[in-house]
């Protein structure tokens, strides 16, 4: 009698992690030397055979380090890795005196994991289907409830998703898991039944953010992002949460267009100077993720490519295929409007809404202030 031969599905992760290790310039952007220390580690890291595949990056001053690898979700040699790379970097940042060195790293001794220790985290462990298109998205002078909005018109909104109306395999619609970051709690919202309390939450972007989506007929996982409140864990403004998101596309799954397509046009998030206004987010080539004007606008990068056997697919050098999926034209107009809004809100001054309200600036040095003035405060 034949024994009966069981193949396991090989699994597949993703792992996107990044930190603000300091700045040429004031919060502007990665220079080239902590570039270079991330490629060093996770090309050794290669060598060894910890990862598989990996991709290094900046969006404005955070340091992002893709790996894809066989380790599964929160692995600690994976994030040790990314840990040692980025106290390796703020170091060479110190060196050089640079700004903001080693800024995200709250935390001084790795416990074995990089979450709530300031590096934001988005990690997917998936079985690779046929063909598995993958877009990242990471953003910079921002908070963690950016990603809300896009997130919504991507998975539960049919005006931007055709697919969710023509494609039988989405018509069961998607799940979304919303994390209450104040009270360190979450819910899993089914769309479209509970589309209306999906938004009555996730509007409120600087409290309820989402973390992860599933396909809802077989819960086929879809995008998972990094929720992180750097102001929650460090007790003050310490700099913006500056999320990242990981997206699968295709074959049943929002297409690569109807994962773009809610950045043809810009929006208002919160972070932006000193982390205390309300700015509009600028879809832009990884060559222009730089801030500038008021340390921003706030920037957000587009990378697609494809897994193959637990790697990025690579071209005949061997070399990672990465797609700059905002280095387009058809993002101009998004551009554009960022430009426009930033003007506009810039010429309020520090006046609210484009300062933000009261609640999130007692994280910032508003209470010195106050604490400053409070015996010259009398009755009315």
């Amino acid at each position: 009698m034949l024994a009966k031969v069981v193949y396991m599905a090989r699994k597949t992760t993703i792992s996107l992690i990044k930190c603000d290790v300091g700045s040429l310039a004031g919060h502007h952007i990665v220079p080239k030397p902590l570039l270079n220390v991330g490629e060093k580690n996770l090309k050794k890291a290669l060598e060894k055979g910890l990862i598989n595949s990996y991709y290094v990056f900046n969006v404005g001053d955070d340091l992002q380090l893709l790996m894809v690898h066989e380790r599964g979700e929160e692995n600690p040699e994976i994030h040790k890795l990314a840990w040692d790379t980025f106290q390796e970097a703020s170091k060479k940042a110190l060196e050089l005196k640079l700004y903001g060195a080693g800024q995200d790293l709250l935390k001084t001794a790795f416990s074995g994991n990089v979450r709530g220790m300031g590096p934001g985290v988005a990690e997917m462990e998936i079985e690779e289907r046929g063909s598995d298109p993958i877009v990242v998205f990471a953003a910079d002078k921002t908070s963690a409830g950016a990603f809300n909005f896009p997130l919504f018109r991507i998975f539960a909104d049919p005006m931007n998703t055709a697919g969710l109306v023509i494609d039988p395999k989405m018509s069961g619609g998607f799940k979304f898991e919303v994390m209450d970051t104040l009270e360190n709690k979450k819910v899993i919202l089914k769309c479209p039944e509970e589309m209306y309390e999906l938004l009555a939450l996730i509007g409120t972007v600087q409290r309820y953010m989402v973390s992860r989506v599933w396909r809802a007929n077989d819960d086929l996982i879809c995008s998972v992002g990094s929720v992180t409140r750097l102001s929650l864990i460090a007790g003050k403004y310490v700099g913006k949460d500056d999320p990242v998101l990981i997206i699968r596309a295709q074959h049943g799954l929002p297409a690569l267009g109807e994962v773009l397509v809610p950045f043809m046009h810009s929006y208002l998030v919160e972070g932006w100077m000193r982390g205390s206004h309300w700015g509009p987010i600028m879809p832009v080539s990884v060559k222009d993720a730089k801030c500038t004007v008021f340390d921003g606008p706030p920037r957000v990068v587009a990378l697609g490519f494809q897994v193959s056997n637990s790697r990025i697919a690579a071209d005949d050098d061997g070399k990672p295929m990465i797609s700059d999926l905002f280095d387009d034209h058809a993002f101009d107009m998004a551009r554009t409007e960022a430009v426009e809004y930033a003007s506009m809100l810039r010429h309020m001054g520090e006046f609210e809404p484009a300062r933000l309200g009261i609640e999130e600036m007692e994280y910032t040095t508003l209470p010195q202030i106050l604490e400053k003035l409070k015996g010259r405060f009398e009755p009315a």
